[in-house]
């Protein structure tokens, strides 16, 4: 199978290299692509050997870093012929990886990569709403999409569904939680399911009492207890903004009102989702917390194949098992993000800028950690939903939610 890792420097994205190394004589990663760690890039495209690499911030293109590597306007980064060396990069830098792959820059390229001839799966992780059009420029050209960027499902769902019928291919989950749920389905129907339960670990702050969280730094909430993630998505554990917005991804994966998707805090971490059906059975995944079982199972579906990268599980390593409500008084982004949710439309795609906004500014000390849900709370307020009926209609919601989200920011200094 040959797979198009799309943000493969950033954490998900490297332990996806890393289980594909674990099977060359399955996996080849085709084709890599970040936003703008070109140095990263290099590294990878040395040890993979990809027959493409794009990188999505154009402006890096003439930057004396990048001058090695020269792809013109990126239009070979959809065709079939990708093999072949482009002698621009040969001639530039010297660097070793530039002379082994086609480089193209880009937004454009990024999506032209995953409708690609010789793709034949896309592993999406992007953080946030910037993965929306690789995600639907996958799914129209009938790609196996394992998706990481819960935001695509979040900013686009109907958008989304819309491409998955359209181009015929596959939507497969990556994120712990969903993949679960996946896995205890095991292909029974939603007439079958009565509830899915969503684990969450509840952060850092989870024992913090209220006046302790509202005050807390970026490092205090960059101490996740049990996962390894980037900076932007260990915040929105930490405000539980991340359970959130799973709860809206996990309502267009299985196709589940939200009332029938819960979510229970568990420390722990080692039952990642639980499927509560109509008969009264439950069923759970459990596992050691580690990205890169689901993202293999993505890559397999439906098939399993032997890893001996990934900790065996040992249920008395594992310990006591427990279980808490969320604390939506301490935690109220958890509930503006469900709010959001229910109401529709636009209202998620709000969500999830002004959350974006939020964490950028309390990871750069311009705004406390109480005003992350503050901040995302008054611009839902100030926001009326209407129908995202296409990818410019969540650009300018997205855009528009930006701008309100900054002015609040900037009137908090």
């Amino acid at each position: 199978m040959n797979v198009a890792v799309i943000g493969s420097t950033g954490s998900i994205g490297r332990s996806t290299l890393r289980v594909i190394e674990r099977h060359p004589d399955r996996f080849r990663a085709i084709a890599l692509a970040a936003r703008s760690d070109i140095a990263s890039l290099r590294e990878q495209a040395s040890r993979h050997r990809p027959a493409v690499v794009a990188v999505a911030d154009d402006s890096l293109h003439e930057s004396a870093e990048a001058a090695g590597p020269q792809a013109g306007d990126g239009g070979a980064a959809a065709g079939g012929d990708s093999g072949t060396v482009d002698t621009g990069a040969a001639r530039g830098s010297g660097h070793a990886a530039d002379q082994l792959s086609h480089w193209v820059w880009g937004e454009s390229a990024v999506e032209a990569i995953a409708a690609r001839d010789d793709v034949d799966c896309v592993l999406n992780a992007v953080v946030g709403a910037a993965g929306l059009p690789t995600t639907l420029a996958a799914l129209r050209a009938g790609k196996r999409l394992a998706l990481a960027n819960k935001e695509s499902l979040v900013t686009g769902g109907e958008l989304v569904l819309d491409a998955l019928r359209a181009g015929g291919g596959e939507l497969v989950p990556v994120d712990s939680e969903h993949s679960a749920v996946l896995q205890c389905l095991a292909g029974r129907p939603a007439s079958e399911v009565r509830r899915l339960i969503l684990t969450a670990s509840g952060g850092p702050f989870r024992t913090w009492p209220a006046e302790r969280i509202r005050a807390a730094r970026a490092a205090d909430a960059l101490r996740h207890p049990t996962w390894d993630m980037g900076a932007k998505i260990t915040v929105d554990s930490a405000t539980l903004a991340n359970k959130a917005l799973e709860v809206i991804e996990a309502h267009f994966l299985f196709g589940l009102p939200y009332d029938r998707i819960d979510v229970v805090v568990h420390p722990q971490s080692i039952i990642h989702s639980m499927v509560e059906f109509t008969d009264g059975s439950v069923v759970a995944q459990l596992g050691f917390p580690t990205m890169e079982l689901p993202i293999l199972y993505a890559l397999t579906h439906p098939e399993r194949v032997e890893d001996d990268g990934v900790r065996r599980f040992d249920p008395v390593a594992a310990g006591d098992l427990t279980f808490e409500p969320v604390d939506e008084s301490r935690f109220p982004a958890f509930r503006l993000g469900v709010q959001a949710g229910e109401r529709g439309g636009s209202a998620p795609a709000v969500f999830n800028a002004a959350n974006e906004e939020a964490v950028a500014a309390f990871l750069d000390d311009r705004l406390p950690f109480s005003g992350v849900p503050e901040t995302i709370d008054a611009v839902l307020q100030a926001h009326e939903p209407v129908a995202v009926d296409s990818v410019e209609a969540v650009r300018d919601v997205d855009a528009r939610a930006r701008h309100a989200a900054r002015n609040r920011i900037r009137s908090r200094c």
